[in-house]
């Protein structure tokens, strides 16, 4: 979300999504509330620091990490005041092991932790452990919320496609086994196996791949999915067998930041039932396993922007039914 005040950011989560409310994220608060540095703060006996504007793993707690940990705090303090009474489903968003593994830098070199695959294998550990206390944070803090889990994995396509880049920029780290990925996801997932999302907002999607790692719900950018090919048969085996779908419908252009106009509910709908009847399932029952999305974060967004782009969302899917019906006659 944009700004810097959770209270805010919070209120208009709360106002604009009543039924799907969430944690907000704030990055233009710097360093410590950025995707990486956000998570950073849940690690376990995994320290990291800031260092050329970039988080690397360190050898003792730092500043840096205590300053995310305290942002993160605040977060929290702004939900629990604001719907501590809150009952029913809850979304908080965290870095995925595979993003976070690419995003953060070995201690002794300016590598990425992906490099290294024990010190991979440690950062998995350390994540599953400090997301699991902070699921049971929320639960604590808003004691009638169903916590919905999200990780974020808009990494995971370069991860798996080997590249992304060393240090140097000059070579590229190999690409991690599908397996790997998958069991790493997995390790994490596992901390809400029953509510859990993963979300990437590139190219190449693996659906695939967050299907066998146990995610009960996928989030990707519609407009980035071509027209057939192994991502959309991968979507439509994952549709198939049940997965919940947060298809990401509005997109929210950087060079407009302050466009409050997110377009009719009949375009935004039209991705989405475009895509079923091209995968050849049949729209009936569509609006009871998708949400309606924005393409990706709204921190690029001015307030209103961000506020109407929730709007059109949740109005778009209110009438989804219709216009799903609409479409199928």
């Amino acid at each position: 979300m944009p700004g810097t005040d959770p209270a805010e950011a919070v209120a208009v989560v709360l106002g604009e999504l009543p039924d799907l409310p969430h944690l907000p994220e704030l990055p233009a608060r710097g360093p410590g509330a950025d995707l990486t540095g956000r998570t950073a703060a849940m690690l376990v006996d995994f320290p990291v620091e800031t260092a050329a504007g970039r988080w690397k793993a360190a050898t003792r707690p730092s500043r840096d990490q205590r300053r995310a940990a305290g942002l993160l705090a605040e977060d929290l303090d702004a939900v629990q005041e604001a719907a501590g009474d809150w009952a029913g489903p809850f979304k908080i968003q965290i870095c995925g092991p595979w993003t976070l593994a690419a995003t953060i830098e070995l201690s002794r070199s300016q590598n990425p932790v992906l490099a290294d695959p024990g010190a991979v294998a440690d950062l998995i550990g350390s994540l599953a452990e400090g997301v699991a206390a902070h699921v049971a944070e929320v639960r604590a803090r808003i004691p009638g919320a169903a916590v919905l889990l999200q990780l974020d994995e808009p990494a995971l396509p370069a991860v798996l496609a080997g590249s992304v880049p060393t240090a140097s920029g000059l070579n590229r780290v190999g690409a991690v086994d599908t397996a790997v990925t998958r069991d790493g996801l997995q390790a994490v997932l596992d901390v809400a196996p029953s509510a859990s999302i993963v979300h990437c907002c590139a190219r190449d999607v693996p659906f695939k791949i967050f299907k066998d790692a146990g995610a009960r719900a996928v989030a990707f950018d519609l407009s980035l999915l071509p027209s057939g090919g192994r991502d959309q048969d991968e979507l439509a085996e994952a549709v198939e067998a049940g997965l919940g779908v947060l298809a990401g419908v509005l997109k929210i252009s950087s060079e407009r930041p302050d466009s409050s106009r997110p377009g009719q509910p009949r375009d935004i709908v039209a991705g989405v039932t475009e895509l079923w009847h091209r995968m050849g399932i049949p729209a009936a029952g569509l609006e009871r396993q998708v949400v309606l999305t924005p393409a990706c974060g709204l921190a690029g967004a001015s307030p209103a922007g961000a506020r109407a782009a929730l709007a059109g969302c949740r109005e778009a899917a209110r009438l989804l039914p219709e216009l799903i019906e609409e479409a199928s006659a």
